[in-house]
């Protein structure tokens, strides 16, 4: 029996910048190495694995089978190591780090994402405030907050994108309110990113709609969508079982992804919050969501973009 060697953290690391940034030129920008040099890191990582990570045509850079296998085993790697070097080369950064975000996020996207932070760095305490994202921006205006993380207000074009989430209907895995001549919705109050897309997509879609029911948190909307008695609009992440997901073939139109923002506080940060902002930026796109009954996944993640600073 061939044993397959040890794999190079390096090559692994490679791979994950080609998946996520999506070329070998932009991946070689990420770890500070020549389009060729990645190349033959690439190939260096599939001769120690015995199989083609990508296709032949390399431009479109589209992922194998085993390719798909080993991105998972990768990713979990890459956590573990970095998870590592973290606690071992920051094991004395100690303080309090305040952290905005709504309560959707944080159930859905932080638990683990913050249980891998907490043991690299378990000196740091952490503390959570939720609420609107709209609310959030305005307590990080008054400092009241190290660090945010957010829906992208169409208004609001400062911090770092760390995410994009795709939005989508829900209803009762047994109710069908999507199938009424006028939709009964449930969404969260005005200046919601989430109301603003719904109903704008259903106007270019030429559906009538009535809001019948609205709530300032998700648990609202779940229970108005887990009586069948409206639709909602919820990130893909917070789609739970129990639930379905409409789309074209029922009468309701595509929804855009929204864009999660991560805001640093302008004033100087504690090397505590400096650490959690990083960290955020860094591992935000590779959290795995639970979708029970989406008919799709999200997209590719996508290294984090600067659109200003707050």
């Amino acid at each position: 029996m061939v044993m397959i060697p040890d794999l190079d953290i390096a090559l692994v690391r490679t791979f994950l910048a080609i998946v996520d940034t999506g070329g070998l030129t932009s991946a070689g920008r990420v770890v500070g190495r020549t389009q060729p040099a990645v190349t033959q890191q690439i190939k260096r990582l599939e001769d120690a694995l015995g199989r083609p990570l990508f296709d032949l045509d390399r431009r479109h850079l589209k992922l194998t089978a085993d390719g798909e296998v080993f991105l998972e085993y990768a990713r979990a790697i890459m956590r573990l190591n970095d998870e590592a070097r973290a606690r071992f080369d920051a094991s004395e950064i100690r303080g309090t780090v305040t952290l905005g975000v709504p309560d959707l996020y944080a159930a859905y996207l932080l638990p683990q994402l913050l249980r891998r932070f907490a043991r690299a760095h378990p000196h740091v305490e952490i503390e959570m405030r939720c609420m609107r994202s709209v609310h959030l921006y305005e307590a990080m205006l008054r400092d009241e907050l190290d660090l945010v993380i957010a829906t992208l207000q169409p208004d609001l074009k400062t911090g770092t994108v760390v995410r994009r989430e795709p939005l989508t209907w829900v209803a009762g895995l047994h109710d069908r309110p999507e199938a009424e001549e006028v939709v009964p919705l449930a969404v969260l109050p005005p200046g919601s990113v989430y109301r603003q897309r719904a109903l704008e997509a259903l106007g270019r879609a030429g559906r009538r709609w009535t809001i019948t029911s609205f709530s300032e948190s998700l648990a609202g909307l779940q229970a108005a969508v887990f009586a069948g008695l409206a639709v909602s609009v919820f990130p893909r992440c917070a789609v739970q079982p129990g639930m379905r997901c409409p789309g074209p073939r029922d009468g309701l139109p595509d929804l855009p992804a929204i864009e999660l923002v991560l805001h640093r506080r302008p004033m100087a940060l504690s090397a505590a919050a400096e650490h959690l902002g990083d960290f955020v930026e860094r591992e935000l796109a590779q959290v795995a969501a639970f979708h029970p009954t989406a008919d799709a996944g999200s997209p590719s993640p996508r290294a984090p973009r600067a659109v200003g600073r707050a």
